[in-house]
């Protein structure tokens, strides 16, 4: 009966038969597609290859999971930039400890070029874990014999001591090889200390420039003491290469009879002495800077045309104890507000905007680098947060606004200078507002040599040559994670005009 039916049915309207078969049709394809792309999923879920043990896995942006699988040529050149940094710092941080109970780096199917004694290079595919943390998300592999377990450098990655940390991220660096002749080259240690009324601050600087190693090249000693309102002493001590040593294996640096050590738990030494420009002046530092627990940035570097810089801040909260004595008249300091961190590159037309400032119970960092100050900045800037547990958030605002209501001179010149400056940015349902209230500046023609923090090379060529560092006080309000954030203290910030 139903067969005849259906058989009237189709006779007596063809065209609504035909579309209500061809919709039956297109259901009937799309479940078989179905089941087949969950059939597929279920396989690759028990593919070995695949399974990294664990709940989440982590990858690169925009890396293919397939390619990663069957090794093809997108998936070669694949990496996690700063992972020790996501490790340490976002996964596997104090922050997440009620909700991540492991965390496993794990590198599958790397291409690498082993060279044999007869110099013959062979193309190979390695794998590399730390067996502890394999072992602590379920994926250690079943073992035949002996026995698999972490060694010192799969400890010095995964938990570094304070010193290691340290010397891993500021070492010293080689140019480039097609920048071993450039002059402009410099690198440098920066250290700034604070008196607890902000009425005196001094910028510490340690440089190698020139054309390292093989042509002509040195280190300089540079020390500027300021007061509140006053004026500053600016005192330099000029070396040969002979008289310097640096490592490109750890942060020690040596020019003359100056240095910094990073000592054993990760504090540093920082001595320097030098001469007063213009003056009889001497000046003698003699400071120990203890970072902050986890109150670092681990660096950037960036290339192409003829920018080459890079940058890590090694104790962005930190306190300075020692003293710093002019004339043999010391000022002795006490667990005072300081900050350290590390520059290097080629400096030709290279500007920025900077600053790094504690607030409250946060610390914060902004900046950008500009290849040319002609030309209109593309990049927004950074504004890098850190509270006590370490990394907190970064945020990325378009520009920073100023209001240039000082006034300074420079030489026989007068320049107007920060007064403000803001500030904004809204990533999600988190928000951040700076402000910066300028209590004093300064600044230096770059096109003399001397200037602060190592780049006073009179070749930079720059549109706006006058390099502005000031204090001052930073605001900071919004929200973060659903929680407010909020805080106010002092810190230095630079720009040029």
């Amino acid at each position: 009966m139903i067969a005849l039916l259906a058989f009237r049915n189709l006779i007596l309207k063809p065209r609504r038969s035909a579309f209500l078969l061809f919709g039956y049709s297109l259901g009937v394809a799309v479940m078989i597609v179905l089941l087949s792309i969950g059939e597929a999923l279920l396989s690759q879920s028990r593919d070995e290859k695949l399974v990294g043990g664990g709940e989440v896995t982590v990858l690169p942006e925009g890396i293919d999971v397939e390619v990663m699988k069957t090794g093809g040529l997108g998936g070669l050149f694949f990496s996690i930039d700063h992972a020790r940094f996501i490790h340490g710092q976002l996964l596997a941080a104090p922050r997440l400890a009620g909700e991540v109970a492991a965390v496993a780096p794990q590198i599958e199917s790397k291409l690498l070029y082993a060279r044999t004694a007869g110099g013959r290079e062979i193309a190979v595919m390695a794998s590399g874990e730390i067996p502890s943390r394999t072992l602590a998300v379920g994926a250690m592999p079943p073992l035949a014999s002996g026995e698999w377990v972490d060694d010192g450098l799969d400890r010095t990655w995964r938990d570094p001591v304070p010193n290691e940390l340290r010397n891993g991220i500021d070492r010293f660096h080689l140019p480039p090889p097609d920048r071993r002749t450039d002059p402009s080259w410099a690198e440098w240690h920066y250290f700034n200390v604070l008196s607890p009324d902000r009425s005196t601050w001094a910028f510490i600087s340690l440089i190698v420039g020139g054309a390292v190693p093989n042509g002509e090249w040195g280190g300089q000693v540079l020390i500027t003491l300021h007061n509140q309102g006053g004026s500053s002493r600016k005192f330099v001590a000029t070396v040969p290469a002979s008289a310097v040593q640096f490592s490109t294996q750890h942060a020690d640096l040596r020019i003359g009879t100056s240095s910094v050590v990073v000592l054993s738990d990760g504090r540093y030494a920082v001595r320097a002495n030098a001469r007063e420009v213009g003056g009889p002046g001497r000046v003698d530092v003699n400071l120990v800077v203890a970072p902050s627990p986890g109150a670092f940035f681990p660096g950037a570097a960036l290339s192409g045309g003829d920018l080459v810089s890079g940058y890590v801040v090694p104790a962005l909260r930190a306190d300075a104890t020692g003293s710093i004595c002019v004339d043999g008249r010391c000022e002795e300091y006490h667990l005072a507000q300081s900050y350290h961190d590390h520059n290097w590159g080629v400096w030709r037309g290279v500007t920025w905007e900077w600053g790094a400032a504690r607030a409250g119970p946060y610390t914060v960092l902004y900046g950008r680098v500009q290849s040319s100050d002609s030309a209109v900045a593309s990049q927004p800037l950074f504004a890098y947060v850190v509270d006590s547990l370490g990394f907190l958030t970064l945020f990325r605002p378009r520009d920073i606004q100023y209001e240039d209501a000082r006034v300074v001179r420079v030489g026989s010149a007068t320049i107007n200078v920060p007064a403000r400056a803001t500030m904004i940015d809204v990533r999600g349902d988190d928000t951040l507002r700076i402000e910066l209230t300028i209590e004093d500046a300064t600044a230096t023609d770059t096109r003399t040599p001397g200037v602060e923090r190592g780049e006073g090379l009179s070749a930079r060529q720059l549109e706006r040559p006058y390099f502005v560092q000031m204090k001052g006080l930073m605001r900071i309000s919004g929200r973060v994670f659903g929680k407010s954030l909020s805080g106010e203290g002092a810190g230095f910030f630079e720009t040029y005009r």
